[in-house]
């Protein structure tokens, strides 16, 4: 199969290009209109019904009829001289707030192309209510609700340009205003990193093509990697957005986003791994045609290219096995992805080869010339070869020490962006001094009628006054009843930051303990809001860890059994890499929550983490050991085969390495993305420099061809005739 793919592809090489630019243009303008309508916004949503918080979602939109997709921004108004809001002031407040409810919010435009009609269009006409006003009148609240997800670039456009319209409107009549609540923090912090950001960026695509720049001395083996990843990507993004609005699958807003990273750092490695081995045989063939080059190599790292990319698809797609339906839709997302970048990989990238031929390595003169026989790699090779044991227990004393970092590790389940002291944390601050910091976020109490008979307040008293009575509750609103009187709510404004483990410890434990001991007969009541479903979700991804962990290792050892046709080297070869996801996370567990003092680690971190460096890690170590493999089935000592399979795969393992940690570390511009590109980048790093270079081939030197135990024929053949030309057994 793969040999047909590849065979094909350099064979027709620019039918296969011209398939996929046609493809790559159209789904590169359709796909922002696609992954609209399969994206969704509360984090509630992906929780099955059986959760506490699900439930009272349920109630919320199906009673109430409350928009799932819409966000809640917090308005202070207060006088500019800080004097106390009189009468007339609150009047005026109230006037204004009409005006502005009435006003449709443009979304801005920052294209001016043709294919700024493609993109969704967020304009929209806020629903703004009164909240409260402080005990003290020294300010009054507006709760302004916005339809979509704060991670929209279209949505914070939408919010920005409510924000200072709002603002002014104020300004003239006398009043200063503040903004506070997921959205407005999540574009502060947006718009204070803007700079730092698109610099970072640049910097880091500068990096990405400087590095093969210099390795391959050649423009064009720099740029290629980057264009033809760009391409399999759009159609990637494609197939992900087509696939999940036929299945129905609804993916997070940041699932995109995610996959344009995953796809850049793999897609760059795939390529890398068929460039410098084609550039090995051009070198060693000069006689050779270099269509035929193209499909003797694409042949044959095609099989460690499929192995390690399938390796991907199933460590994510087992999170089609979680009950958090964030995670679920996420893993088929992310695999079904990997598997267009794997086809992509076997007749894009093997149909440029053959259509570029030697130009490929342009301008650059010694590019093809016969490598010398020394250098770093072959030194490397060198030395861990003749110092096996010496290398192994370095590199395992330096991931032992980083993975020590796990003790006392703590899970985050916070929310908020980045705890910058932006504009709406300094907002939400000044509420917090007068009234409850839960104002901004409340937790709610939903009631649902199940025995036919309307509900009233007064059937509602001893629940509320109970709610009321709870430590921790600094006010409980009202009770609000449905226009059909089925359902009522109960809004609590606890003491603790919404988005702290104070107000999840209440809603999931004092607020649902008296709800379940006071609900009235024939009712049922669930508690929701931030707080309880971050409780609920924290539920919900224990549970999922303990599933996806061993299932997902289990099909990796699967795909390598099947790939080395060993017992032994797929061991050798999971314990390495779990070594590595041991250290990566315990890096950051010693960085983030021991020197940085935050609460913990996200709660995301350990299992993209594994995902993530387990199966990525495992592509470098396929290249590795299918290299290793290669070469012992040669004539010579089982050392010396280790020495040249390092010499060789290093520059391709390290540059890719590097490359892909720099795509990782592109996140650290995003708000909230610290920690995952912090761990990222030391996971790949550690996998590809560590693991598969030193810890990997030192096992390998020391075992020598009893890694491939049982042995294969070819291995057997190998052993054969090493002993038939070198005296001294298999070493």
């Amino acid at each position: 199969m793969i040999r047909a793919l590849t065979g094909y592809s350099t064979k027709h090489p620019w039918k296969v290009i011209a398939l996929w630019a046609v493809l790559g243009v159209a789904l590169s303008a359709l796909t922002p209109t696609l992954f609209d309508r399969v994206t969704q916004n509360q984090a509630g949503d992906f929780l099955p019904r059986g959760y506490d918080s699900a439930a009272a979602l349920q109630i919320a939109k199906e009673r109430f009829g409350v928009n799932p997709d819409a966000t809640t921004v917090t308005v202070l108004v207060a006088r500019s001289d800080g004097k106390a809001l009189t009468a007339a002031d609150q009047q005026r407040v109230e006037a204004e707030a009409a005006k502005l409810a009435k006003r449709r919010v443009i979304m801005p435009r920052e294209d001016d192309g043709p294919q700024q009609f493609l993109i969704p269009d967020r304009s929209q006409t806020p629903r703004i209510a009164p909240a409260m006003t402080a005990p003290d009148r020294s300010f009054h609240l507006l709760s302004v609700e916005l339809v979509g997800n704060r991670a929209d670039k279209g949505v914070q456009g939408v919010y920005r340009t409510f924000r200072d319209a709002a603002g002014t409107l104020f300004a003239e009549a006398g009043m200063r205003t503040g903004f506070t609540g997921a959205l407005a923090d999540t574009v502060d912090t947006v718009d204070s990193r803007k700079i730092v950001a698109n610099v970072g960026s640049g910097i880091i695509m500068g990096l990405i093509i400087l590095l093969n720049v210099l390795v391959f001395r050649s423009v064009l083996a720099a740029l290629l990697p980057l264009l033809a990843v760009a391409l399999i990507g759009f159609v990637a993004a494609g197939a992900v957005a087509g696939a999940a609005m036929l299945t129905g699958l609804k993916l997070d807003a940041s699932t995109p986003g995610l996959i344009n990273v995953v796809l850049l750092g793999i897609g760059i490695d795939y390529l890398l791994f068929l460039l410098f081995r084609f550039r090995e045989h051009l070198r060693d063939r000069p006689e050779q045609s270099a269509r035929e080059a193209a499909a003797q190599v694409s042949a044959r790292v095609g099989g460690a290219i499929a192995s390690a990319a399938l390796t991907i698809v199933a460590a994510f797609a087992t999170l089609g096995l979680a009950t958090f339906g964030q995670f679920r839709s996420m893993g088929p997302a992310i695999a079904v992805a990997v598997l267009v970048m794997m086809i992509g990989s076997l007749t894009l990238l093997p149909a440029l080869l053959a259509a570029a031929g030697r130009k490929m390595f342009w301008p650059s003169r010694t590019a093809l010339r016969h490598e010398p026989r020394e250098g770093r790699a072959a030194r490397l090779g060198t030395l861990v070869t003749r110092r096996p044991l010496t290398m192994l227990a370095a590199s395992f004393a330096l991931l032992a020490a980083l993975a020590a970092g796990l003790i006392g590790i703590h899970m985050d389940y916070g929310q908020a962006g980045s705890g910058a002291q932006t504009p709406a944390a300094a907002t939400a601050a000044e509420i917090a001094r007068t009234l409850p910091a839960g104002v901004s976020d409340p937790t709610s109490v939903y009631v649902a009628a199940k025995d036919g008979r309307a509900l009233t307040t007064e059937r509602l008293d001893g629940l509320s006054r109970a709610l009321t009575e709870v430590k921790g509750v600094g006010q409980a609103a009202p009770t609000v009843l449905n226009k059909d009187r089925n359902a009522a709510r109960i809004d609590l404004y606890p003491t603790a930051d919404p988005q702290s483990r104070q107000a999840r410890d209440l809603a999931s434990g004092p607020i649902r303990a008296t709800v379940a001991e006071h609900t009235p007969a024939g009712t049922t009541a669930h508690v929701g809001g931030t707080p309880a479903i971050v409780a609920d979700i924290s539920t919900a991804v224990d549970h999922d860890l303990t599933i996806v962990f061993p299932v997902a290792a289990a099909l990796i050892a699967l795909i390598l059994l099947l790939l080395l046709r060993s017992l032994l080297a797929p061991l050798i070869l999971m314990l390495s890499v779990g070594l590595g996801f041991a250290a990566t996370l315990g890096a950051a567990t010693l960085l983030f929550q021991h020197v940085l003092g935050e609460p913990g680690v996200s709660f995301t971190l350990p299992l993209v983490l594994f995902l993530f460096v387990v199966a990525l890690g495992t592509d470098y170590n396929i290249l590795i050991a299918d290299r290793i493999r290669e070469e012992m089935q040669r004539s010579g000592t089982a050392r010396a085969a280790v020495a040249r399979a390092v010499r060789h795969t290093t520059p391709a393992i390290a540059t890719a390495g590097l490359v892909l940690a720099a795509s990782f570390a592109s996140l650290v511009t995003s708000p909230g993305n610290e920690q995952i590109a912090f761990a990222m980048t030391l996971g790949i790093l550690l996998s590809a420099l560590v693991v598969s270079l030193v810890l990997v081939p030192a096992l390998a030197a020391l075992l020598g061809r009893a890694v491939w135990w049982p042995l294969s024929t070819e291995a057997r053949a190998g052993n054969r005739s090493a002993r038939n030309h070198l005296p001294g057994g298999n070493r």
